[in-house]
Formats: structure tokens, C-alpha cells, sequence
């Protein structure tokens, strides 16, 4: 394989060699040689096939397209060559050697500069002509029929054309009997394969999918430039009276533009800027003609109404032009993306949509991920969301998200340099990356928007977490007193009081009152006991262990009023039910203490997922959440269990207190 890259690489050294020699002798040639402007342009097709069409060797070893461009430019090369040496030995200095065998090829070898353009449309862009004999059988008539055109046209029997007329024919003439219709099924023949050809493409392109399809875009993007460069001669010749400035150029870059659109696609280098090349073209093409209009139509109305033209009509018609270029290049652009990329347009209008409705409150930065969905095509698509701090991708909920990666593909979202968010889709998407960078550029903002959001929801969750764990911890403090109260300083005391009884019992009867102080010792004894046994229940009341509504019913029958309980005998988590005992507790304390009630209800029920407590007494009213320590602390313990805490207290009506907690069960 090296060998033959070597080889191939020595043919384009060659080729180059030969058109270097040929631009000597157009030189030679003097007047009788190819303008300027006509030679640039052979000599750039033919050094961008060679240059081209090794590279692709180099890249692609083995791969037919850069033989066939390396084809072409030797082709090419020869026919420079050969034009230029006939020029040079007929005409600058006649009866130069060789000069009749230079005339010949170059007017009879005309048919070889169709061969490798039509084996390149056969065989592009993989290499290989499609399976199927109909297409081999219409190559083989191909190069058959060419190959007999150029037989006819080497033997023909007839003149040279002009100016090389004058010139006689190196080899024996075909009768004419013979070679006209010879010459006429040959013809058929190449231009039934030049159909052929342009058909072979247009199969490929419906047949085509992804990379494929945007190869084949490269070469009809180039074939769309010889119809613009006829109208662009034919405009420039209407218009400027013969200056060809305008007919050099577009020469150049069509002749250029075909063997660079062949290796593009094969070497996939910018393949996919295709689309952006062909938006870019047909903008500016048409927004030129119609700057171009407006001036003329400007230009001609102004001088019509100033009776002449004059450098101020001139300066307004630019200045109009000047103030037209932006609006009708936005024009231009919503048309060219209508009409020519709707999926684009589509979906950047949806993006729009959505960012209006999130300017006028009506949409939530986190829908962004729906609409990506939706404009792009991807019901699987997400959106993941980077937190600096946490140093990870989180879903738009918080949480750590799990990336298959070897079914997904990922976008990263970037702003100002500044990472925000990754876009996980599906891997069907790299085929189309102007359509995901535009949509996913036109949400940019709100995707920043939702990072935010989602950033602060988790700092807040965090903070409502601490939060829990503080309580709860200071619930398991409380149960760890009450726990060593209980099974500790209470024990003592009681084994203590027992003690001093039996040594009571132990002493005489007449122990000079050392009995009655020792009934004085163990009744203190008995108190210190009770308040450690009310310590402890006002800690954590033993009842919560076996539920809330034991505990209620406990702490209503140690009130100093009346209270009607209504509970349920659901069970919740530990932290819930302390809490809301807790809750119970001040609130019971507040309608004895502060209130004056007579009759209070201590009512507790399972509500959609909520524990609803409610304390209602018949007292003063006139309660406020900010009116002192004690309720705000009681708001607080709910807020840390996630929960709300709401207080109705009119003046003389009585007082509702109502809490209402989470809970899973």
C-alpha cells in the first residue's frame, strides 16, 4: 500500500510538473497563447484535482475518487500542455517538431476531459459503483462510447477547427461514410452516460441517510455553481459592455470549487459546514440582488425627480441601501431557513415561543428540557444541570443522573466560557449539528435560568435537611435523658427510699424520732421522684412509643380544662409524631395559660399524604404567629419536618391552631 501511495504521489509531481512546462510555453506563445484570466483558472482545476486527489491517497489509501481526480488532473494537464505547445510550434513559430501531434490531441482529445467527471458521478462518494448489473452495464457503454469518440475524432476526415485549419493530420482519415455515423452513436452514447451519471446521483441521494447525504450536498452545492456563473457572464456582459472581471472569477471558483467538493466529502474535513456554505450563498446571493435593485430603482427615481443624476442621489440611494442591509438580511434568513431547513426553523421558533411565555411568567425554566425535546426531535432527550459546588451533573429534580454513554451522546452548554449544563440525546443528533448548536444556542438562556433554579432548590433542600437532622437529633438527646432519668437518677432514688425504710424498720421503737425524721426523708424522697417522673414525661412521654394517639389522650387527661380528643390511631415516623406532640403540648399550654378557654378539641388526622393536626379552644383569640417565642419555635420544628404551621385566632372568637406535616404513610 505504501508503493502505491508513492506511485500516485510521483503522478501528482508529475502533473505538475506538465502544467508548469505548459505555462512556459503559453508564455512562449506570446499573443497566440491563453489569456491570463483563462489560464489561472485550467491551471487551478488542474492542480487542485492533483494536489487534491493525492491527499486523498495520503488519507484514504486505495480510495477511487482520489485516483479519479488524480485522472483528472493529468487529464487536464495534457490538454493544457498540448494546447499550449500548438499554439507555441504552430502559430508563435511555425514548423516547430511535434507541433501536428500537439494540434491532434488537443482537438481530438476533447472526449477525455469527460471521462473522470463522468466516473466520478458513478462512483461517488464511496468508491464504488451501486449494486445492480443495469448500473455497470450503462459504465461499460460509457467508456465505450467515449473511447470511440476518441478513435473518430483522432481519424476524422476533417480540417482541424481554427485557427489551427491550416494544419495537416498525422494520421489516416476515417471515410466520412464511416465515421459519421460512427461519431453519432458515440455521442448518443456519452451523453446517455452523462445522464446516466447525474441519475446515478440522484438514486444515491434518496438513498442516502446522515454523513452520506451531506457528502453528495458538497458536490450539488458545486454543480449549483455553473448555472450561477452562466448568469453571472451573462449579467456582467449586459451591463458593463465587455469587462469580463466578474467571468474571471466565477471561472476560477467553479473550476476550483468541483475537484474541492469531490475531496471534501471523502477526506470529512468541514463536512458538515455544507449547510452553513449553501445558507451563506443563497443569502448573500439574493440579498445582493436585491440591494442591487433597490438601488438602481432608487437611483433612478431620485435622479428622475432631481431632473439629473448627481453625487447627492448617488450618496442617499447607498445610504438607503446601507439602512435596508440589516432588516432585509434578516428577511432573507427567515426565508432561507423556511424554506430550506424547517427542522431549524421549526425549532428555533419553538425555543422563542418559550422563552416569551417564561418572560410573561407563563412557562417554568425547568420546561426547557420538553421543549429541547420537542424542537430537536429527541423524546428521550435531558437536560443536566452543573453545580459548581457539588461538582456534578444533577436532572432538573437534584439528583445525580445515570448516563449510559454507550447508547447516548452528550452536548455540553456553555456561556461566556462558563460550563451550565450537559444535553444528553440521542446519538442520531451528530448527524445534524446545526440544527442541535442553533436550537441549543436559542435556549442558552434558559437553560442558564434553570441552573439557577435548580442550584438554589438544592441549597435549600440541604438547608431543610440540616434542619431535620437537627431536630431529630435533639429528639434523640431528649429521648436519652429521659431514658437515663428514668432507668438512672430514678431508679437511685427509689432504691434509696427503700433502703432508709428497712433501716426505719431496723431501728427501735423508741429511737428518739429518728423514725419520723426518717418518714420525713423518704416522703422528699417520694417528691424528688415524682417531679424527675414529670421531668422526664415533659422530655418525651412514654405514650409515643406506642403512638401518637396514647400520648394525646395522656397529656388531654393531665390538662387543667376539659379536652375532647379525636385521633388517629395511624402510625408515623418517629420525628413526625414527636413534633407533633410537641406541637399538641404548647398549644394545650397556650389555651390553659393565655388563653382562658373553657373546652379545647385535640383533633389529629391522615389527609393526602399529610398528618393534620388541629388545637381549638373557645378562649380570648387574638393569637399570632409573631407574637412571641413560643409559636415561632412551634413553626419552626414544623418547618424543619417540611410541614406548615397556620394560626386563626379572631379577638373573641378562639383560636385554631393547625399543623400539617409530610408523611409517607
Amino acid at each position: 500500500m505504501r508503493r502505491t501511495t508513492i506511485a500516485w504521489s510521483c503522478l501528482a509531481v508529475l502533473t505538475i510538473s506538465v502544467v508548469a512546462l505548459a505555462t512556459v510555453y503559453n508564455a512562449l506563445a506570446g499573443r497566440h497563447g491563453e489569456s491570463w484570466w483563462a489560464w489561472a483558472a485550467f491551471t487551478a482545476c488542474t492542480l487542485s484535482s492533483a494536489v487534491l486527489g493525492v491527499l486523498i491517497e495520503f488519507r484514504r489509501p486505495g480510495h477511487r475518487i482520489g485516483h479519479l481526480l488524480q485522472a483528472n488532473g493529468v487529464v487536464l494537464a495534457i490538454m493544457a500542455l498540448a494546447g499550449a505547445f500548438a499554439a507555441y510550434a504552430v502559430l508563435e513559430h511555425p514548423g516547430t517538431a511535434g507541433g501536428h501531434w500537439a494540434v491532434l490531441v488537443e482537438g481530438a482529445g476533447w472526449p477525455l476531459l469527460y471521462v473522470p467527471v463522468m466516473a466520478i458521478a458513478f462512483v461517488f462518494p464511496d468508491g464504488r459503483i451501486m449494486p445492480s448489473r443495469r448500473w455497470r452495464t450503462l459504465a461499460r457503454v460509457g467508456v465505450g462510447s467515449f473511447a470511440l469518440l476518441l478513435v473518430v475524432s483522432a481519424f476524422a476526415d476533417r480540417p482541424f477547427d481554427a485557427p489551427f485549419a491550416s494544419v495537416d493530420r498525422p494520421l489516416p482519415a476515417i471515410p466520412s461514410a464511416i465515421g459519421g455515423p460512427l461519431l453519432a452513436v458515440g455521442l448518443l452514447g456519452a451523453v446517455l452516460t452523462l445522464v446516466a451519471g447525474a441519475l446515478a446521483l440522484r438514486t444515491r441521494w434518496f438513498r442516502a441517510a446522515g454523513a452520506e447525504r451531506l457528502q453528495l450536498r458538497w458536490l450539488a452545492y458545486a454543480s449549483c455553481l455553473i448555472p450561477v456563473t452562466i448568469i453571472v457572464c451573462l449579467a456582467e456582459a449586459l451591463i458593463t459592455n465587455g469587462d469580463r472581471v466578474a467571468l474571471e472569477v466565477s471561472l476560477v471558483v467553479m473550476l476550483a470549487a468541483i475537484p474541492v467538493a469531490v475531496a471534501v466529502p471523502i477526506l470529512r474535513h468541514g463536512l458538515y459546514e455544507i449547510d452553513e456554505l449553501v445558507d451563506r450563498t443563497l443569502i448573500y446571493l439574493t440579498l445582493s440582488a436585491l440591494l442591487l435593485g433597490v438601488y438602481a430603482v432608487l437611483t433612478v427615481a431620485l435622479a428622475t425627480a432631481a431632473g439629473g443624476r448627481s453625487s447627492w442621489t448617488t450618496a442617499a440611494a447607498t445610504l438607503a441601501v446601507a439602512l435596508a442591509f440589516r432588516p432585509l438580511r434578516g428577511q432573507v434568513q427567515d426565508l432561507v431557513d423556511r424554506r430550506f431547513h424547517r427542522a431549524r426553523y421549526d425549532g428555533v421558533r419553538r425555543v422563542n415561543a418559550f422563552l416569551a411565555d417564561l418572560r410573561s411568567g407563563n412557562a417554568q425554566p425547568e420546561g426547557i428540557e420538553q421543549v429541547l425535546a420537542a424542537a430537536l426531535g429527541d423524546p428521550s432527550l435531558e437536560v443536566h444541570y452543573w453545580l459548581p459546588q457539588a461538582d456534578a451533573y444533577v436532572d432538573p429534580a437534584g439528583r445525580e443522573p445515570r448516563v449510559d454513554a454507550g447508547d447516548r451522546a452528550e452536548l455540553p452548554v456553555q456561556r461566556a466560557g462558563v460550563p451550565l449544563a450537559r444535553i444528553v440525546h440521542d446519538p442520531v443528533l451528530d448527524a445534524q449539528p446545526e440544527l442541535r448548536a442553533n436550537v441549543v444556542e436559542a435556549a442558552g438562556l434558559a437553560i442558564e435560568i434553570a441552573r439557577l433554579r435548580v442550584e438554589l432548590r438544592r441549597q435549600l433542600d440541604e438547608v431543610s435537611a440540616s434542619r431535620a437532622r437537627i431536630v431529630a437529633a435533639g429528639d434523640a438527646e431528649r429521648r436519652r435523658i429521659e431514658r437515663d432519668l428514668h432507668d438512672g437518677a430514678q431508679q437511685r432514688l427509689v432504691s434509696i427510699g427503700l433502703a432508709l425504710r428497712h433501716v426505719q424498720h431496723e431501728l427501735s421503737p423508741n429511737g428518739n424520732g429518728t423514725s419520723s425524721a426518717l418518714d420525713d426523708v423518704v416522703g422528699e424522697l417520694g417528691t424528688a421522684v415524682a417531679e424527675l417522673r414529670g421531668l422526664a414525661r415533659g422530655v418525651r412521654p412514654p405514650q409515643l412509643d406506642e403512638g401518637l394517639a396514647p400520648a394525646l389522650r395522656e397529656l388531654a387527661g393531665r390538662a387543667g380544662l376539659p379536652v375532647e380528643v379525636e385521633a388517629t390511631a395511624q402510625r408515623f415516623s418517629p420525628g413526625i409524631e414527636a413534633a407533633a406532640y410537641f406541637v399538641a403540648c404548647e398549644g394545650l399550654t397556650n389555651a390553659t395559660r393565655h388563653a382562658g378557654a373553657t373546652t379545647v378539641t385535640l383533633r389529629s388526622a391522615h389527609e393526602a399524604d399529610r398528618l393534620v393536626l388541629t388545637i381549638s379552644d373557645d378562649g380570648v383569640g387574638g393569637a399570632s404567629a409573631n407574637g412571641g417565642t413560643g409559636i415561632t419555635g412551634l413553626a419552626d420544628r414544623v418547618h424543619a419536618h417540611g410541614g406548615t404551621l397556620s394560626v386563626n385566632s379572631p379577638l373573641d372568637q378562639g383560636t385554631v391552631l393547625t399543623a400539617e406535616f409530610p408523611c409517607d404513610s
